[in-house]
């Protein structure tokens, strides 16, 4: 899976997307019912990191595959929206066959 760029950008938008669900429904609550910020602080920086490491991979695969802008622009948006990168994921796995370059939609 790592051997591709598709493949590398499926797996940083899983870590990204589990960090941000992370943060969403652990780290959230446990700062605002049970008065514990630490718990925003060091996992908000860890998603923050991974979350630009996510937008790098983004845009290797927008230059390398040269996908269309509106799949650059979706996995962009997908960001910011719980479970969105687990839907863009069932998509890239959908249209994704053997050759990266066959991406098209």
């Amino acid at each position: 899976m790592l051997k591709t760029p598709i493949g590398k950008l499926r797996v940083m938008g899983f870590l990204e997307g589990m960090s941000f669900l992370i943060l969403l429904f652990i780290s959230m609550p446990l700062k605002y019912m049970f008065d514990y910020p630490e718990a925003v602080s060091v996992n908000g920086a860890i998603h923050g990191g991974l979350f630009v490491i996510y937008m790098a991979a983004v845009a290797y695969v927008t230059f390398t595959v040269r996908w269309p802008l509106k799949w650059a622009a979706g996995a962009f948006v997908v960001a910011f929206i719980p479970f969105g990168n687990f839907i863009l994921d069932h998509q890239l796995k959908k249209n994704y066959t053997s050759q990266p370059d066959s991406l098209t939609a």
